[in-house]
Order: structure tokens, then sequence, then C-alpha cells
């Protein structure tokens, strides 16, 4: 791992929200990141942030943080280095505003995921991707990680698409509560029942990959040439989304051994090279038992920064389908967003 004279100073967009706290949590004692100051709608303005709102978070709020004053999300209370868990109701506008700014920008949010010159980053995948930054027109810069689903995903599929290429996905997703933010949907709802629509979610499945599968040319991304089917479903789960995929290869393999050899290679160089604090060891694990992965038993593997796979069989319709797990908050929103920033660092998009 290596080592800065100083913390870099950082500042949080968002911070009453579950993503926003889990930034707070996952940054707290982070070796190279130190929080200096968080944001928050006007009416949590000017108070405290342990007074400002309920702390869900598993590991106890620090004192020193539930001191700091809350301030309004705009340039001039914040150091030059911002993460956002803004809700994409306001995230674009404050997003671009602190670019403009001078400012370095790592956004969970959705708003400018699909802008041509902002890269959508899974490190793992797409590291090269960050060179769009480089042709950005804002004096500062603005990255993104993917949507909570498309990020373990994806993450699956880039080592077939690397070894067989990809025609085809079709995936159905069982998404755990906490992705609908606090308070979400409610327990007369949810409780004894899955409800087969989340706004918006469908879409971003069915897109979001195309760009993180592309190839970098110049100053554009060249979209994966794959089609995506989604349907989305939130499921009475607190933390862990869960896809069934089933997909058609290029190249064909009647072995499931070639597929799970896949995704065992998937990520050793990335992680032999790099030291980061956030990188799992394993980005993907298989799992043999017949009945996993599980969002109880497997969520918070490395962290919760693995995605966990199981059930790869031979698919009567297209190649082959399999069961997919990870942590919707962790891998799938701050943690991916911090792991970004890191690799940020270490790449010189971010100085000391």
């Amino acid at each position: 791992m290596f080592h800065l004279s100083k913390k870099i100073p950082v500042g949080i967009l968002g911070a009453t929200g579950v993503v926003g706290q889990k930034f707070v949590e996952l940054l707290s004692n982070h070796p190279l990141f130190e929080i200096k100051a968080l944001g928050a709608s006007e009416k949590s303005t000017g108070k405290f942030y342990g007074e400002a709102m309920t702390w869900r978070m598993a590991a106890p709020l620090e004192t020193k943080i539930a001191q700091f004053k809350l301030h309004p999300c705009t340039p001039e209370h914040f150091p030059k280095v911002v993460f956002s868990g803004l809700d994409s109701s306001v995230a674009g506008d404050i997003e671009t505003n602190f670019a403009k700014a001078s400012f370095t920008v790592i956004s969970n949010s959705k708003n400018h995921r699909m802008d041509e010159d902002v890269p959508l980053i899974i490190p793992e995948v797409n590291s090269d991707h960050l060179n769009l930054l480089n042709h950005q027109s804002h004096k500062g810069r603005i990255v993104t990680n993917p949507n909570c689903s498309v990020i373990g995903l994806t993450t699956a599929l880039k080592p077939l698409a690397q070894e067989f290429g990809i025609d085809k996905v079709h995936v159905v997703t069982l998404q755990a509560v906490s992705g609908a933010g606090y308070p979400g949907v409610s327990s007369f709802d949810i409780l004894d029942n899955v409800i087969p629509f989340i706004s918006g979610e469908e879409e971003k499945i069915e897109q979001e990959p195309l760009k993180i599968l592309g190839e970098l040319k110049g100053a554009a991304i060249k979209p994966y040439p794959m089609q995506i089917s989604a349907q989305c479903n939130r499921v009475a789960v607190m933390d862990g989304h869960m896809a069934c995929v089933s997909l058609s290869l290029q190249k064909k393999t009647s072995e499931a051994k070639d597929i799970i050899d896949a995704w065992k290679r998937f990520g050793v160089s990335f992680q032999n090279n790099l030291s980061l604090p956030s990188l799992p060891k394993e980005t993907l694990i298989y799992l043999e038992d017949r009945a996993h992965p599980q969002p109880k038993l497997h969520r918070h593997l490395n962290n919760g920064m693995t995605v966990s796979l199981g059930r790869l069989q031979k698919c009567p319709l297209l190649d082959w389908k399999f069961v997919l797990l990870s942590h919707n908050t962790i891998r799938g929103a701050a943690g991916s967003a911090i792991l970004n920033a890191e690799l940020m660092l270490l790449k010189g998009f971010i100085k000391e």
C-alpha cells in the first residue's frame, strides 16, 4: 500500500442520507483521506451532523465527526476533493458547479454517468477510462461509479466478454430495501411482498454496462456491442442485491469450468500490481454450494467489496445462467466511489 506525507482532505455532499452516512463510515479512519467538511440540504445546514440525522451505520459515529457543522453544498465550504452521495433530484447542477470551480467530484449519483466525457468506473474493469478526464471541459473533474446493480453485473460480465465475447444478457434483479434510501419503501408495502418495479432501474442496467465495457477511443467510449434486457424487483432484504443472469456467448464453450476459471483469473493481475486500501483480495468469488450466494451469508465478503457468484448452469434458451450477489451500499455505492478515488490518487488525477 502506498503512503502519503499527510492525508488528502475531503468533503462529503449529501452526508445525511444512507449513501452519505456510508461514505462517513468508510472514510472516518481511511489511511489516505480525511473528512474535513460535510454538506446537506438547507433544512440541515448549520446543525451539528450528529443532531441532523439518525445514524444508521453499524460502526459508531465518531464524536469528532458528529460535531461537524453541516454546510450548504456550495464550493466555498469544501476542500478540493468531494464525494457525492447527493440525491439525483439535486446532484446534477451541484456537481457541475463544483467541477466548474476546479473541484474533483467523485460521485455515486446517476446524473453524469452517461455524459460522454465522464468516466463511469469500476477500477478492475475499465480503469483506462479515467483518461477521459483529460478531455473534460471543466476546470475540475467529475468521475462516477455505476448503478448499484450494474457494478455487480458488469464485474461478472467483464471476464466473459474478454475471453468469449457476449451477444445477449437477460437479468432479473432482487434488490435490497437499503437501495431505496431512508425511509425508503414502507414496511406495509414490502413485508410479505415483492415489488416488481424500481423507477429508472431497468434503463440503467440496460445502458450503463455498454459504456463500462466499451472501448476508449480518444475522447469517447465506443459502447460494447451486446444487448441487455433487465427486470428489477424490490425484496425484503436489508442489504445485498442479487441478480439472476442468462447470457449468450460469441465464442461457445460447453464446459462450466471454462467460465469459472475465467472468473477466478479475473482481477488477479490488477490486484497483484496495485495495492489500494479498498481493493478486495478477490474481486469475484465462485461459490460451489448449490444454494449460494445468499445476502445474509455473503454480502460482507472482503468488507463488502467482493461480488459472489454461484449456480452456474447451461441455459436452455441462451448459453449459460448464473446468480450473483453484491453489497449495494458498499461495493455498489460508497465503497466503489472510494476505490475510484484511491485509484485516481495513485494515477495522479488527485494530487497530494
